[in-house]
C-alpha cells in the first residue's frame, strides 16, 4: 500500500518534524500544504526528524485548492481526519486500497469546513471523551497511519527485531 499523509497548513515544526519522522518509518509520503506556520528548514522540525529527512519523500503544495485539484478526493482513496468526523477510522476497511490519502488540518482550525461538508462521508475521527477538544497533531497521524498498516498486515514492514540474533 502506497500512503500520502497530507498536512494542510500545519503551524507548529516540531509536530510536522515528529511526523516526518513517522512518514519515513512507515514509508509514507509526506505532503505539505502552504502556507506553513513555519520555515521548513527550521531546526526545530529538522531535529524532531534529523536523521531521517533523506529517507522521506516529501511534495509541497502552494493552496489545499492546489492539492486537491491535483488529487482529486473524488479519484482516490481520500479521508479527511477531523473531530466533527462521521465515522471512527478503524471501521474503513484500508486493505484492500492500493494508495490512500489521509489528510490532517492545522492545529488550530483543523480543515475547512466547506471541505468536510463536501466530502462528510469520507471523514473520519479518533474516538476520545467529549471532554476534550482534540489530540496533538503528530499523535493523530501516528495512530490512524498504523491502524491503516495494521491491517494490511503491515505491509512490508519489519515486523521481527534483528538484534537479538
Amino acid at each position: 500500500m502506497k500512503m500520502h499523509v497530507v498536512l494542510v497548513e500545519p503551524e507548529i515544526p516540531q509536530n510536522t518534524g515528529n511526523i516526518a519522522r513517522t512518514c519515513a518509518a512507515i514509508g509514507a509520503k509526506l505532503h505539505l500544504v502552504h502556507p506553513l506556520g513555519f520555515d521548513i528548514s527550521e531546526k526545530q522540525v529538522k531535529r524532531a526528524g534529523l536523521d531521517y529527512w533523506d529517507k522521506l519523500e516529501i511534495e509541497e503544495h502552494d493552496s489545499f485548492s492546489k492539492f486537491l485539484e491535483k488529487y482529486k478526493p473524488e479519484n482516490n482513496n481520500m479521508y479527511f481526519v477531523t473531530t466533527k468526523g462521521q465515522h471512527v477510522y478503524s471501521d474503513v476497511d484500508y486493505s484492500e486500497m492500493d494508495e490512500v490519502f489521509i489528510l490532517f488540518g492545522k492545529e488550530t482550525k483543523g480543515l475547512p469546513e466547506d471541505t468536510l461538508k463536501k466530502y462528510l462521508d469520507k471523514t473520519i475521527r479518533i474516538p476520545m471523551r467529549e471532554t476534550i477538544r482534540s489530540l496533538n497533531l503528530s499523535n493523530s497521524v501516528a495512530i490512524v497511519a498504523y491502524d491503516i498498516f495494521r491491517q494490511c498486515n503491515f505491509g512490508n514492514l519489519e515486523k521481527i527485531s534483528k538484534y537479538f540474533d
